[in-house]
């Protein structure tokens, strides 16, 4: 029985490993290429700043409103691309007051100006929208919409959308490569629901007399597949950790019915989490905003600031040990490795999807360095060696550039095993964890390539690691791993 449930376990896994490419598909059209390639109608504008404004439709599964683009021009212009989903209506779009002309193709929505906007000026216009987004299937598998009840039958809804694209739900400049500086996260629900999203809570206005607004301010840069909403009956306490760089406040929501479990569950793992990998890391890269556990509709996301936890509030995964080595069920699987992923993921990003590995497989190598911090560096190597049994071989780790593919989802697993190939080959922990500190400082709150974080290591190594690097990230064959 162990066996088999563990067989649905890794499954699962490897469904959430594929991160959920809506119609991912090596024959690439033009909407893959509108999605995914960096063009100058995109090149020519810089994002500053977001105000996403939004009502949720809970019985109709729809939302409206508005999000308001602050950009800073790139080049001279009068042309811009932004995305929208195509069953999603784009009602208007307003520029100094005045509706702009604007056409579209698949999910892509081209915006003309009355006049050039001229290299280094500022500018701001607003799309006005609606429709039912996206409902995912089985999420977070494939992205979309969550709407679910809980145990008492109140609605609890989220959505979750990497891969599949933010531009699912909401307009904006839908590409990794340019995360907005900061934005404002309005979002109104029924009033006797909450709701959570990224950054710390401004403000909850009255609407009427049935719903109530709530606004989140995120002061540091965010990917749009971070932006998401919790909506539902929680509770919420918090908490401090005395970090690195001082006091991070810990905010905890979940649903009232489980709060009893919930918070001597999650107080088992978070702080010694924060301590392993602010040794490891670096400090948390977003004190600003503060550090959330938010329990969802669906197993786990790495939301920036406001990370989704769905793991029923049991050790390992769902109950299950991805290593079966026994050090897979000392701890959450998806509280560790989702909030690693504010470190690699979050606080650098991909410029590209395909190089996606960058956030994987150093997050997967966090899960064994928290093995590691809690238990010994033996425990660690254990874990590691573990997984490899989940590694596939199918194809390389990297990806098909400029078309919104990613690679192989053995970037979790065969990835981590190359960071702990390097470590090995270093045979110095101290200037390992300096590596990977220095990483976090060097491309902090950046987007990044593959060539980048492979010359970076190399360099501050003093390795040749560029055969190393092919043979797990451009090569299927099974690599010579290192003990």
């Amino acid at each position: 029985m162990k066996r088999f449930f563990l067989s649905l376990a890794l499954t699962a896994l490897a469904k959430f490993a594929l991160a959920q490419l809506l119609g991912q598909s090596d024959a690439f059209t033009r909407a893959d290429t509108l999605r995914g390639m960096l063009t100058p109608l995109r090149t020519c504008y810089d994002i500053n700043y977001y105000h996403l404004d939004v009502k949720l439709d809970i019985p109709g599964r729809a939302v409206s409103g508005s999000n308001t683009f602050h950009f800073t021009a790139a080049d001279d212009f009068s042309r811009l691309q932004f995305d929208l989903f195509s069953n999603m209506k784009v009602d208007r779009v307003i520029y100094k007051n005045k509706p702009l002309k604007f056409t579209r193709e698949f999910n892509a929505v081209f915006v003309d100006f009355p006049r050039e906007i001229k290299k280094g000026s500022k500018e701001i216009f607003t799309v006005y929208y609606a429709g039912k987004p996206v409902v995912a299937k089985n999420p977070p598998w494939d992205g979309g919409f969550i709407f679910k009840k809980d145990k008492a039958g109140n609605p609890w809804v989220s959505v979750a959308c990497q891969g599949l694209g933010a531009s699912a739900w909401w307009p904006n400049k839908d590409h990794q490569s340019d995360e907005v500086d900061s934005m404002l996260i309005s979002v109104t629900v029924p009033k006797d629901l909450k709701e959570i999203s990224n950054g710390r809570l401004r403000s909850v206005v009255a609407v009427g007399r049935e719903h109530m607004q709530y606004n989140w301010f995120v002061a540091n840069p965010i990917n749009n597949y971070n932006v998401t909403m919790y909506v539902g009956k929680y509770a919420h306490w918090n908490d401090k950790y005395k970090g690195e760089k001082g006091d991070l406040s810990l905010d905890f929501w979940s649903l009232k019915e489980d709060s009893v479990k919930a918070r001597p569950h999650w107080d088992a793992d978070v702080k010694p989490m924060l301590k392993s990998f602010e040794h490891w890391f670096g400090p948390y890269p977003f004190y600003e905003d503060g550090y959330k556990l938010v329990q969802a509709p669906h197993l786990g996301m790495e939301h920036q600031s406001a990370v989704a936890y769905g793991n029923q509030f049991k050790k390992g995964y769902l109950g299950g040990d991805l290593s079966d080595s026994g050090w897979g069920l000392k701890f959450d699987f998806i509280t560790i490795h989702e909030s690693g992923h504010e470190w690699f993921g979050n606080n650098i990003t991909t410029k590209d999807i395909a190089d996606m590995w960058v956030h994987e497989a150093f997050t997967n190598y966090s899960e064994a360095l928290f093995v590691e911090s809690l238990y010994g560096k033996e425990a660690g190597d254990q874990y590691v060696k573990g997984i490899r049994r989940n590694i596939k071989n199918d194809r390389p780790i990297i990806g098909s550039y400029h078309v919104n593919s990613e690679g192989s989802g053995d970037m979790y697993y065969k990835g981590a095993n190359m960071i702990h190939h390097i470590r090995k080959l270093m045979n110095d922990d101290e200037k390992f964890r300096g590596i990977l500190r220095g990483l976090n400082k060097t491309f902090y709150h950046q987007t990044v390539t593959t060539q980048q974080i492979e010359e970076y290591i190399s360099r501050e190594s003093g390795l040749d690691l560029k055969a190393l690097f092919d043979q797990y990230l451009r090569q299927a064959a099974p690599p010579e791993y290192i003990d």
